[in-house]
């Protein structure tokens, strides 16, 4: 269960009542990671930190490659439909929560609207799987970009070191591991909002850089045709749309919706518009500036083309700045996507906070020392009724005996 359910039917007028009874008859069913949320009190600022966190995320440095691909005119015109239709229905999708939660039936997760809408098993099976593998797939990506920013941080200031990606990988997942043991997006909000400054901070160093490089002579020589033969054209085309697809479309608008407090109707919608302010910032200065200093020559990642042949095009200590600030915004990203695509399904304790076993994203590690306390306690409860059972049958013939 993770949505909240009225016990009777009422008229409009009652909806506050509805959802106030709804609260506390179905609180009992919900599990310990929905109660937690539910303790939440976020408003329509910390929402907007949150979307932030869930869209502006480094993969927008390889919007200067998707525009090699599509040229000047697609680019811009496939980067602002996405922004279109993916504001339009994000706010379609809060509206349609905002009526739900009005009627005092408030979805906490996806799968709690899939579950009204398409039924419990499609719910379960369809959309749950769905999205714990796109969170999955989310935050391996993130691991593996964070490896690549620490070893190129480590390459600047250690040209003949030995260490392998690998090892930069596993260093940065044990970081996210740490962090994952947050329990909800509301318990983020402070991460989110240094997100949010750290994305607006690499997004004016990568257009900072690109205008840098393009106004001076160190850069490749300016070229916005589009490469290669018919056949590979459409390909890229389809590579170009992806890539932009994929950079708008990671909003959590179920997750961050259920942070609010309530009322939430209207709170969306602002957070929504401190989002796409950012993103439109962010989003075009970094496609547009990338495009027009590198061309058909950008690379997947912008911050490639500020190395050539191993020489920097500007200083290393920019270079390194810009690194750092990728580095700890994907940390954020990485921990904000990572809380829902692991959730603990324990029945509600006698209290919900900041424990192990009712956390989201968990780690293996304090999974199996829950369950290993678990089980000993109740071997240690076993073994102790065993003792008092025992003992109360000598006790009971020892009294038969002493009749006879």
């Amino acid at each position: 269960m993770g949505a909240l359910r009225p016990s009777s039917i009422a008229n409009e007028g009652n909806d506050a009542q509805i959802h106030e009874d709804a609260h506390h008859d179905d609180q009992k069913d919900l599990d310990a990671g929905a109660l937690f949320v539910l303790k939440s009190k976020g408003s329509w600022v910390h929402s907007g930190y949150h979307l932030t966190t869930s869209i502006v995320a480094p993969p927008l440095l390889s919007l200067p490659y998707a525009f090699a691909f599509l040229g000047w005119a697609g680019g811009i015109l496939c980067l602002v439909i996405g922004g279109l239709v993916t504001f339009y229905s994000y706010n379609l999708i809060s509206l349609v929560l905002e009526h739900h939660a009005q009627l005092g039936h408030r979805h906490l997760r996806f799968r709690d609207m899939a579950h009204d809408i398409l039924g419990p098993r499609w719910g379960r099976y369809y959309v749950g799987p769905i999205q714990f593998m796109v969170c999955y797939g989310a935050v391996v990506a993130s691991t593996l970009l964070g490896g690549q920013c620490m070893k190129a941080i480590y390459l600047l200031t250690n040209p003949d070191g030995t260490m392998k990606l690998y090892e930069f990988v596993i260093i940065f997942g044990c970081f996210m591991l740490i962090l994952a043991q947050i329990p909800s997006f509301h318990s983020l909000r402070h991460i989110n909002l240094v997100s949010l400054v750290l994305c607006l901070a690499y997004s004016a160093c990568a257009t900072g850089g690109s205008v840098s490089i393009g106004s001076s002579s160190k850069g490749p020589e300016k070229d916005y045709s589009l490469e290669g033969n018919t056949e590979d054209r459409i390909f890229g085309v389809f590579i170009a749309i992806a890539i932009i697809a994929t950079t708008y479309g990671n909003g959590i608008i179920p997750e961050i919706q259920a942070t609010l407090a309530p009322p939430v109707k209207g709170k969306m919608f602002k957070g929504l518009c401190v989002c796409y302010t950012v993103t439109t910032v962010t989003f075009f200065s970094v496609a547009i500036s990338g495009y027009w200093a590198f061309g058909n020559q950008a690379e997947g990642l912008v911050l490639t083309n500020f190395l050539v042949n191993g020489k920097a095009l500007v200083p290393k200590w920019f270079i390194l700045m810009t690194n750092i600030f990728t580095i700890l915004q994907i940390s954020a990203v990485g921990v904000a996507i990572g809380s829902k695509s692991v959730e603990s399904r324990h029945k509600p304790p006698e209290t919900v906070g900041f424990r192990s076993k009712n956390t989201k994203g968990q780690s293996n590690l304090a999974a199996n020392y829950e369950g290993t306390v678990g089980f000993r306690r109740k071997y240690q409860g076993a073994v102790e009724f065993r003792r008092k059972t025992t003992n109360g049958r000598l006790d009971y013939f020892t009294a038969k005996y002493q009749k006879l």
